[in-house]
Protein backbone atom coordinates (compact mmCIF):
# COMPACT_ATOMS: atom_id res chain seq x y z
CA UNK A 1 0.00 0.00 0.00
CA UNK A 2 1.16 3.72 -1.01
CA UNK A 3 2.00 5.80 1.56
CA UNK A 4 1.62 8.80 -0.46
CA UNK A 5 -1.65 10.71 0.36
CA UNK A 6 -4.61 10.36 -2.37
CA UNK A 7 -6.00 13.80 -3.88
CA UNK A 8 -9.20 14.18 -2.92
CA UNK A 9 -12.10 13.36 -5.46
CA UNK A 10 -12.86 16.37 -7.66
CA UNK A 11 -9.26 18.34 -6.45
CA UNK A 12 -6.84 19.75 -9.09
CA UNK A 13 -7.21 19.23 -12.93
CA UNK A 14 -8.10 16.05 -14.59
CA UNK A 15 -5.19 15.26 -16.69
CA UNK A 16 -3.28 12.41 -18.57
CA UNK A 17 -0.52 10.42 -17.23
CA UNK A 18 1.88 9.34 -19.48
CA UNK A 19 3.97 7.12 -18.23
CA UNK A 20 7.96 6.47 -19.72
CA UNK A 21 9.41 3.42 -19.22
CA UNK A 22 13.28 3.88 -18.33
CA UNK A 23 14.08 0.60 -17.00
CA UNK A 24 16.67 -2.37 -17.80
CA UNK A 25 16.20 -1.78 -21.71
CA UNK A 26 13.79 1.20 -22.58
CA UNK A 27 16.28 4.55 -21.93
CA UNK A 28 19.40 2.56 -21.93
CA UNK A 29 22.14 2.28 -24.76
CA UNK A 30 20.78 -1.54 -25.72
CA UNK A 31 18.53 1.20 -27.60
CA UNK A 32 21.35 2.84 -29.87
CA UNK A 33 20.62 6.04 -32.02
CA UNK A 34 17.90 7.23 -29.57
CA UNK A 35 17.74 10.38 -27.57
CA UNK A 36 17.19 9.16 -24.50
CA UNK A 37 16.78 12.39 -22.15
CA UNK A 38 15.83 14.36 -24.96
CA UNK A 39 12.63 12.56 -24.96
CA UNK A 40 11.55 12.89 -21.73
CA UNK A 41 12.33 16.23 -21.73
CA UNK A 42 10.84 16.93 -24.90
CA UNK A 43 7.32 14.94 -23.25
CA UNK A 44 7.60 16.91 -20.27
CA UNK A 45 8.13 20.71 -21.79
CA UNK A 46 5.10 19.69 -24.55
CA UNK A 47 2.56 18.55 -21.97
CA UNK A 48 4.00 20.82 -18.94
CA UNK A 49 0.70 21.43 -17.07
CA UNK A 50 -1.04 19.72 -19.59
CA UNK A 51 -0.45 15.72 -18.87
CA UNK A 52 1.56 14.44 -16.12
CA UNK A 53 4.52 12.82 -17.27
CA UNK A 54 6.58 10.38 -15.09
CA UNK A 55 9.51 8.27 -15.53
CA UNK A 56 8.66 4.67 -14.22
CA UNK A 57 10.85 1.35 -13.55
CA UNK A 58 10.80 -1.29 -16.66
CA UNK A 59 7.67 -2.01 -17.25
CA UNK A 60 8.33 -5.47 -18.61
CA UNK A 61 7.01 -5.22 -22.07
CA UNK A 62 11.02 -5.21 -23.34
CA UNK A 63 10.71 -5.91 -26.69
CA UNK A 64 8.95 -2.99 -27.17
CA UNK A 65 11.51 -0.54 -25.94
CA UNK A 66 11.37 2.22 -25.82
CA UNK A 67 7.64 1.91 -24.59
CA UNK A 68 4.84 4.66 -23.26
CA UNK A 69 1.67 4.06 -21.87
CA UNK A 70 -0.71 6.51 -22.33
CA UNK A 71 -3.17 6.51 -19.01
CA UNK A 72 -6.58 8.50 -19.35
CA UNK A 73 -7.94 11.51 -16.51
CA UNK A 74 -10.31 10.87 -14.28
CA UNK A 75 -12.92 12.45 -17.23
CA UNK A 76 -11.44 9.82 -19.75
CA UNK A 77 -11.79 7.06 -17.65
CA UNK A 78 -15.16 7.79 -17.06
CA UNK A 79 -15.74 8.42 -20.82
CA UNK A 80 -14.25 5.09 -21.37
CA UNK A 81 -10.70 5.48 -22.19
CA UNK A 82 -8.13 2.92 -21.17
CA UNK A 83 -4.06 3.41 -21.11
CA UNK A 84 -2.63 2.89 -24.60
CA UNK A 85 1.09 0.87 -24.41
CA UNK A 86 2.77 2.46 -27.14
CA UNK A 87 5.74 0.36 -28.05
CA UNK A 88 9.35 1.35 -30.47
CA UNK A 89 8.74 4.98 -29.50
CA UNK A 90 12.33 5.33 -30.88
CA UNK A 91 12.17 8.65 -32.86
CA UNK A 92 11.21 12.25 -32.33
CA UNK A 93 7.91 12.45 -34.44
CA UNK A 94 6.50 9.65 -32.95
CA UNK A 95 6.90 11.72 -29.28
CA UNK A 96 5.26 14.48 -30.67
CA UNK A 97 2.20 12.85 -31.70
CA UNK A 98 2.08 11.39 -28.45
CA UNK A 99 2.36 14.60 -26.59
CA UNK A 100 0.02 16.32 -29.40
CA UNK A 101 -3.09 13.37 -28.46
CA UNK A 102 -2.20 13.75 -24.45
CA UNK A 103 -2.16 17.28 -24.34
CA UNK A 104 -5.30 17.11 -26.15
CA UNK A 105 -6.90 15.18 -23.63
CA UNK A 106 -5.60 11.84 -24.40
CA UNK A 107 -7.63 8.11 -23.91
CA UNK A 108 -11.48 9.00 -23.40
CA UNK A 109 -11.71 12.49 -24.82
CA UNK A 110 -9.77 12.30 -28.06
CA UNK A 111 -9.13 9.83 -30.56
CA UNK A 112 -5.03 9.27 -30.42
CA UNK A 113 -3.78 10.39 -34.63
CA UNK A 114 -4.41 6.85 -36.72
CA UNK A 115 -0.08 6.70 -36.87
CA UNK A 116 -0.18 5.64 -33.29
CA UNK A 117 -1.92 2.41 -34.48
CA UNK A 118 1.61 1.10 -35.47
CA UNK A 119 3.14 1.17 -32.04
CA UNK A 120 0.12 0.40 -30.37
CA UNK A 121 0.60 -3.00 -28.61
CA UNK A 122 -0.99 -4.88 -26.05
CA UNK A 123 0.75 -6.34 -23.06
CA UNK A 124 0.23 -9.12 -20.80
CA UNK A 125 -2.39 -9.12 -18.18
CA UNK A 126 0.62 -9.00 -15.33
CA UNK A 127 2.14 -6.24 -16.98
CA UNK A 128 -0.86 -4.60 -17.05
CA UNK A 129 -1.80 -5.05 -13.72
CA UNK A 130 2.06 -4.22 -12.49
CA UNK A 131 1.26 -0.84 -14.18
CA UNK A 132 -1.80 0.16 -12.16
CA UNK A 133 -0.37 -1.21 -9.29
CA UNK A 134 2.66 1.40 -9.25
CA UNK A 135 -0.34 3.99 -10.03
CA UNK A 136 -1.60 3.33 -6.20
Amino acid sequence: MSRRPRKAAGTGPSRPTVSVCRGCCCGTPKIPGVDHAGQLAQLRGALDGAATVRAVECLDACEHGNVVVVQPSAEGRRAGGRPVWLGLVNDPQAVADIATWAGQGGPGIVDPPEILDLYAFSPSRRIRAGLEEKES
